[in-house]
């Protein structure tokens, strides 16, 4: 319930001019909640005024945009961009305004990126765009040369691509002393080259840097990863992703067994100097044979385990079952391997060590049958923590769905299961795993069936607070419908550039 001091500040933003001019007559304790009044009414005139005065050493917009006793509600998923473009000029105005002597720092992460937006105005500005919007009002501040006596650190969720390269490299190296100064916790990089990538990421005081992401079109190779961690250096890292085949010999070395190995003890020994390092995601990276190289220096135990379609093999299934990691394992991915047919022992292994700390497991394509589902049954059910479970792309009968959703009723922390379309839906002898437009044509009449005897299964045994879903081209990701756009043109030109060197490669041979 909203208090009354929230009610009324509710009104007096509903009257921007009025809240305007009279902000020099506020208590600094009030402008916390004229500023979470200001968002939720998206009356960006006053949000741009309060942080344009603000009177306190720290802002903070996670916290002011989440839960209080004035008003219960948590702002944080609302990424409006009214709002936002309204905070960070207010920001520029409260340099301009000689004003950044008291306002130290203002930390701009800690919005969630959602799908639909509950703001009025209903449009977002996502993580990208927070990106390039800062980054133009540095330079813009820069251009305008104005003295400050001192600098606010501005704290921001980078997202980099070759769209906004220059402008935040300009950004985070300017001539003299900002007004505002860019730092980033996490850093997120797509689209760029590995050369624009190190310039980046040693402009953005990689010391300091908690999450780093490279991901999608990031041309990384082993070599690249090496000199990435050993030259730049992230000592207080918490998490990292890696682009896919980010473990590949150098192109046009030789792959020999020897060089690989060497490349990649190497950087087995540059991720265990990362003390703090508790995720790690290296999906679609060829490491057959190479988890312990891999993972056995680690120092801390990881958290995070992404290994999806990394071809692992026995001897790698079997140090997982055996490793540190395992018994602190909260999240993992092994989609692509067929586990439960080769690797049985082995896997119900890993699930027994993990089954403390596991809140969520995704284990797509993995070529689960319906004689498979008795062993899952006996993996899962120790699984007390377990929160989500994803298993698309395997091809279960309705009827193994419907025992294994009868077992999943059993875990009492279980929220959320992502399940395949049953084999009945699809055409008899169909072939997995699926390609995209195989996966698209199937008879929607009987899966909607399915799903409904499969939600009944939930309802009967009372677990309503399970939600299904078969999200057959995966769940909405904010920065890849950002930039849907740039990220189609880089690929397009990528691929221009591989048919010109094969073009030219014929010659040769001719």
């Amino acid at each position: 319930m909203r208090s009354l001091r929230f009610i009324s500040a509710e009104v007096l933003v509903s009257h921007p001019s009025v809240a305007v001019e009279g902000l020099s007559s506020v208590a600094y304790n009030l402008y916390p909640l004229l500023f979470k009044a200001s968002y939720l009414r998206e009356q960006a005139e006053v949000t741009r005024a309060v942080l344009g005065c603000w009177p306190l050493e720290e802002f903070r917009l996670d916290v002011l945009l989440g839960p209080s006793t004035d008003h219960p509600e948590d702002l944080r998923d609302r990424a409006c961009k009214t709002c936002l473009e309204a905070c960070v000029q207010g920001l520029a105005d409260h340099v301009l305004q000689g004003r950044s002597c008291r306002l130290q720092r203002a930390d701009l992460t800690g919005i969630r990126d959602v799908q639909v937006q509950r703001c009025p105005c209903g449009k977002a500005l996502g993580r990208w765009g927070r990106t390039e919007l800062l980054a133009r009002i540095c330079c813009q501040l820069q251009a305008e040369a104005c003295a400050v006596r001192r600098p606010i650190e501005v704290l921001v969720d980078l997202f980099v691509t070759e769209g906004n390269f220059e402008m935040v490299v300009q950004a985070l190296k300017p001539a003299g002393l900002a007004p505002l100064q860019m730092r980033c916790p996490s850093f997120r990089a797509d689209s760029l080259s590995p050369g624009q990538l190190l310039q980046v990421l040693g402009l953005a005081r990689p010391g300091e840097l908690r999450k780093l992401e490279v991901v999608h079109n990031v041309r990384l190779h082993a070599g690249h990863v090496q000199q990435l961690l050993a030259q730049v250096g992230f000592p207080h890292l918490t998490s990292l992703t890696l682009p896919t085949k980010a473990f590949d010999t150098p192109f046009p070395c030789v792959p020999t067994s020897e060089r690989e190995d060497c490349l990649l003890a190497s950087i087995a020994r540059e991720l265990s100097s990362m003390t703090r390092l508790v995720e790690l995601s290296v999906s679609f990276s060829t490491l057959t044979g190479k988890i312990q190289t891999l993972l056995g220096p680690l120092r801390t135990p990881l958290r995070t385990l992404d290994l999806a379609n990394c071809a692992l093999n026995h001897e790698d299934m079997t140090f997982l079952a055996d490793c540190i990691h395992a018994a602190h394992l909260e999240v993992l991915d092994l989609s692509g391997h067929n586990l439960l047919h080769l690797y049985p022992s082995t896997f119900l292994k890993l699930l027994r060590q993990a089954a403390q700390t596991l809140r969520v497991l995704t284990l797509e394509e993995c070529g689960i049958t319906d004689s498979c589902v008795g062993m899952m049954i006996l993996g899962l059910s120790s699984c007390h923590q377990l929160q989500e479970l994803k298993f698309l792309g395997n091809p279960l009968s309705a009827c193994a769905l419907k025992r294994l959703f009868s077992a999943l009723c059993e875990l009492p922390e279980l929220r959320c299961i992502e399940f395949p379309v049953p084999k009945e839906c699809y055409p008899e002898g169909a072939a997995y795993p699926q390609d995209e437009l195989a996966m698209s044509t199937f008879d929607q009449q009987k899966y909607a069936v399915i799903a409904e005897e499969l939600r009944g299964v939930l309802l009967r045994a009372m677990r309503e607070d399970i939600q299904t879903s078969t999200p057959l081209f995966g769940g909405f990701d904010p920065e890849v419908h950002e930039t849907s756009n740039e990220l189609g043109a880089f690929l397009l030109q990528a691929f221009k550039a591989a048919l010109d060197n094969l073009s030219r490669a014929l010659k040769q041979a001719e």
